[in-house]
């Protein structure tokens, strides 16, 4: 009667053991019936996907997608490494473009309220209408005339130089044309009384005496 007792007992203790094995086999059971119909559908809209690229892929292209992607690891690799230095480069600009931003904004609204982008606008304007209505080797020709008149403008730096031309551009408004006439031997006597003459001929002396030295000086360095 003891034994029987035991194996009872025994049973009952495998059974305990069974038991949580038995309720995941149902759970497994219970799940899987329910992940039949999903994975189905899915099974499904992967075979209708897969057949508008049927014509289009190839099982020996794959592999050698596979291959060249294994040979190619390293590049792989140091195209990371690059792009994470890149991406570090662009966390320590950030701070830098943040302030300059709104430096450079102020900067251009500054220049748009001078004017300044409307007067390259018609500088735009003005070098159309000059390139269509002049040829490649005219504006070749230009373009050394203005190297001269850069030179020109150089030299116009001085002050002796500016005044003297300040003083030129004045003479033609001071013209009077009804006054000219024909001015013989003696009138140019009698003009030598008026004190304007006497000073414009000393001013045209000078001039002639600077053209002289400039002459010269053009010699001796040819001479040299």
């Amino acid at each position: 009667m003891a034994e029987d007792q035991r194996i009872m007992e025994g049973i009952e203790a495998l059974r305990a053991d069974v038991a949580p094995l038995t309720q995941a086999a149902r759970s497994v059971e219970n799940l899987r019936r329910d992940l039949a119909p999903r994975v189905e559908e899915a099974v499904r809209a992967l075979i209708v996907e897969l057949a508008d690229v049927e014509s289009d892929f190839q099982l020996e292209d794959l592999l050698a997608l596979v291959k060249k992607s294994m040979r190619n690891v390293r590049t792989f690799n140091r195209a990371l490494d690059q792009l994470g230095a890149l991406l570090n480069l662009v966390d320590n600009l950030e701070p830098l473009v943040r302030q300059s931003v709104p430096v450079w904004i102020a900067t251009l609204e500054d220049l748009e309220s001078k004017g300044v982008f409307t007067v390259l606008k018609g500088l735009v304007g003005v070098m159309e209408k000059v390139s269509s209505a002049y040829g490649e080797q005219d504006m070749e020709r230009m373009g050394d005339g203005l190297v001269v008149l850069m030179g020109l403008a150089r030299n116009l730096g001085d002050p002796n130089a500016a005044a003297v031309l300040s003083k030129l551009s004045e003479v033609p408004s001071k013209v009077r044309l009804e006054r000219a006439g024909e001015a013989g031997p003696l009138a140019l006597l009698g003009a030598l009384a008026d004190p304007g003459i006497r000073r414009g001929l000393g001013l045209a002396l000078e001039l002639t005496r600077a053209l002289g030295e400039e002459g010269g000086t053009g010699k001796g360095e040819a001479k040299a």
